[in-house]
């Protein structure tokens, strides 16, 4: 409650808290104007001249942002520009005037036309300080994808420290403009001291300890947080428990060995893993011949959540000493590779720690008590006792698959199906759609591309051909098939950046040869395209840049289209070719799309066993359109998908979140229950089987909130028991559709079976 108050509280008015952080200067004060600043509007005002005193004490001043395109209110100085070469931040002191939270956005300009920008989400409820940097600044520049949970109490105050990016010189700065993006209705906000700050503490302050010795957010509550290593102990006692018990009902089940159906008519046995499809639905079948429907967990393993912390040791509470037991987890390692995901993110290499295994040791070592003449040894990592425990878990929660990037010892556990990627690294040529993050496109028509391919699949298969639970193999993983955005250039990227490269880049010479067997010469090629080029050579430039599709000159859409697909077709021919000689006997799995093109997803079609995409949607449908695929007749695999919250310590609740953590059970069941009604999908591998460290995975600063198990190595208990209701009534609905028939003969059009597919 925000009440108006006629005679100022002098005593606040004249105080201007210095922040321990850091020295702040005010410049100037809203409740007190002083003609040191020009405050100009712009479909905002200050509607009364007399302060309004807040339920908490503090005396601000109302602006009005009106409801129009852009309304804003600009701060100058009343001469030249303001000198802030020694100062880090812009600090305010504001506050929402609304029940609801509203979004403020600040511009810094200097005299130069540099420009800095910030958005600010302002929260209901008391007065915060507001740290605006004035250099670029974000959570990825402290090294993770989301930052700690905004505002933060600072020296008593609560302190909101805003992400900034764009340049502005410093020692020139001319104004600092409020404003807001189309409010629907006027708003209000209250204003009181504007100032700048010098040195950096206050904004490391934001960070600073936010991690605990188990590598657990410390500013944070939530029902399974451990504070003493007992509680780690007490708590995977009574998990082993509930194991128990679940894994007893699951042996009831009517599966085979490999976690196939043994209902309904029986399917080929082929002695491996293939595909089929009965009255209208795709199937994995087992290699002994059940219908399988893939229930899978990405990346189980223990090695996931190591995070950096040299350089920015400030941010753990409690790092092992050298003499400790737990400094058998320290290690080094640099991703800074140059690709989209390192690009802007600080604290990328160096030493890193590794909470989760430092975890388990403290639940599952022998105890130990040092003493100065016999310090404890350090305890190597229990890898048995892990892989059977990690398979119990995921057989008692209903899954029966392990999922891309797991741990290669489990591989051989002749418990639970798996799956492999194919990861194509050579010095071959490569092209950039302008979505890089994982790196530039492979150029397929690179005879090195061809060699790499061969050598990666020789090395996957080597170990792996005669295992009957290895369902197949991925095709790399979210390539970047088109470019960010909707737009032609987007949709075609692929076509366009070939244009762009050299001649020396294969694909660019691919490129110009269909174009050259299609139009003879420049005038045929500039009649078709509606351009201007006098010379071919001038395609051959770097640089080249072809011309947007056009209704009146349709041949430019065919010509991208028909390059796009004979690109994909190389690519998928190129692999499809080795796995058919190195690993006969297991299927293709497709490319994981997160982006795709139709020609990307015809191709893989046609050379591929099985389509995959990830999909960060609440439901598979919302991520594709499936009447398309159904027309290309080949079964899907939804080989990510994931939900997340804010609630369980990790800062970042990944691409689909929700509100809570209650709330992950239900979005996990209303997926799966729409994959099982679409009868290309084959199975859903949800990502991932680990939270990610509070501080950013080693790979890319990720640090999301949508594991099954915490750091800790203790599990999400609700949405655990919510996940293995959800696989249960999956498999209790397929059993309700399979056919009651016999297998049918070759040549009958109810059914196509046999062993392998595409590839094969």
């Amino acid at each position: 409650m925000i009440r108006r108050s006629l005679p100022a509280v002098f005593a606040l008015l004249f105080a201007t808290p210095l922040l321990a952080a850091g020295t702040q200067q005010t410049l100037f004060n809203f409740v007190r104007p002083a003609d040191v600043v020009q405050v100009t509007t712009v479909d905002a005002s200050l509607p009364q001249y007399n302060a309004e005193q807040t339920a908490e004490g503090e005396v601000l001043r109302r602006v009005t942002f009106n409801p129009v395109a852009a309304p804003s209110l600009t701060l100058k100085p009343q001469t030249g520009a303001w000198d802030w070469s020694t100062d880090s931040a812009i600090t305010l002191r504001a506050q929402s005037a609304m029940d609801w939270a509203v979004t403020l956005y600040v511009k810094v300009q200097s005299n130069d036309g540099k420009t800095l920008t910030s958005r600010i989400d302002l929260p209901a409820g008391p007065a915060q300080t507001l740290v605006i940097p004035l250099k670029a600044s974000s959570p990825l520049s402290q090294g993770m994808r989301a930052g700690p949970p905004m505002p933060w109490m600072a020296d008593g105050q609560r302190t909101l420290l805003a992400s900034s990016e764009g340049e502005v010189t410093a020692s020139q700065v001319v104004s600092v403009t409020l404003s807001m993006d189309k409010p629907a209705v006027a708003q209000n906000i209250l204003l009181e001291r504007f100032g700048v700050v010098d040195g950096d503490a206050l904004q490391k302050s934001a960070y600073a300890d936010i991690v605990d010795e188990y590598g657990q957010f410390s500013r944070g509550r939530w029902p399974e947080k451990i504070s003493s290593d007992d509680q780690l102990k007490a708590a995977a006692a009574r998990e082993q428990q509930q194991l128990k018990g679940w894994l007893a009902e699951r042996a009831k089940a009517p599966m085979d060995k490999f976690g196939g159906l043994i209902q309904g008519a029986a399917f080929n046995a082929s002695g491996f893993f293939h595909t089929e499809k009965r009255d209208g639905r795709w199937y994995l079948v087992t290699p002994e011949g059940h219908p399988f429907y893939s229930l899978g967990v990405n990346a189980v393993a223990a090695d996931n959540d190591r995070t950096y912390v040299q350089g920015r040791e400030w941010m753990f509470a409690k790092l092992p000493k050298a003499d400790e037991p737990a400094a058998h987890y320290y290690g080094q390692s640099n991703n800074q590779d140059g690709n989209g995901s390192s690009v802007g993110r600080g604290f990328g290499s160096g030493r890193w720690f590794d909470f989760y295994g430092a975890n388990l040791q403290r639940t599952y070592a022998t105890p130990c008590s040092p003493t100065p003449q016999a310090p404890c040894a350090a305890k190597p990592f229990d890898a048995i006792r892990w892989q059977k425990h990690t398979l119990d878990r995921l057989q008692a929660w209903g899954f029966n698959t392990l999922g891309n990037w797991s741990a290669t010892s489990l591989e051989g556990n002749q418990r639970v199906p798996y799956v492999l990627p194919l990861s194509i690294v050579g010095d071959y040529a490569s092209i950039s759609t302008g979505m890089d993050w994982w790196g530039r496109m492979p150029d397929p028509f690179d005879p090195r591309f061809a060699m790499a391919t061969e050598r990666a699949v020789a090395i996957a298969a080597r170990d792996h051909r005669d295992d009957p639970y290895l369902i197949g193999y991925f095709a790399d993983n979210e390539l970047a098939w088109a470019g960010p955005g909707n737009d032609p250039k987007a949709r075609y990227a692929l076509a366009y950046g070939t244009l762009r490269q050299t001649t020396d880049v294969p694909a660019k010479r691919a490129f110009l040869k269909q174009l050259r067997d299609k139009y003879r010469n420049q005038e045929g090629l500039s009649k078709a395209w509606g351009i201007n080029l006098p010379a071919w050579e001038l395609m051959e430039d770097p640089g080249f840049e072809a011309p947007p599709p056009n209704p009146e000159h349709p041949e430019i859409e065919a010509d991208l289209k028909f390059f796009q697909r004979t690109f994909a077709d190389t690519y998928f021919k190129t692999i499809a070719d080795a796995l058919k000689w190195h690993a006969p006997n297991h299927l293709l799995l497709g490319g994981r799309y997160a982006v795709s093109s139709p020609e990307a997803v015809d191709s893989c079609a046609q050379y591929c066993d099985v389509l995959s995409f990830n999909f960060y949607t609440p439901k598979p449908q919302d991520g594709y359109d499936f009447a398309r695929l159904r027309q290309l007749d080949k079964p899907v695999l939804v080989s990510e998908f994931t939900f997340g919250s804010r609630d369980r310590g990790p800062f970042w609740p990944g691409p689909m979140e929700v509100a809570k953590e209650e709330d992950r059970g239900t979005a996990y069941a209303t997926f799966l229950k729409a994959a099982m009604q679409e009868p290309t999908i084959v199975g859903v591998h949800w990502f991932q089987y680990l939270d990610q460290p509070v501080t950013g995975r080693l790979l890319d600063g990720e640090n999301g909130h949508f594991g099954l198990v915490g750091i800790t190595d203790v599990p999400y208990q609700g949405f655990v028991a919510a996940v293995r209701k959800s696989n249960q009534d999956s498999l209790d609905q397929l059993a309700k559709t399979l056919p009651a028939v016999a297998p049918a003969e070759s040549g009958d059009k109810g059914a196509n079976h046999g062993k392998g597919g595409a590839h094969k």
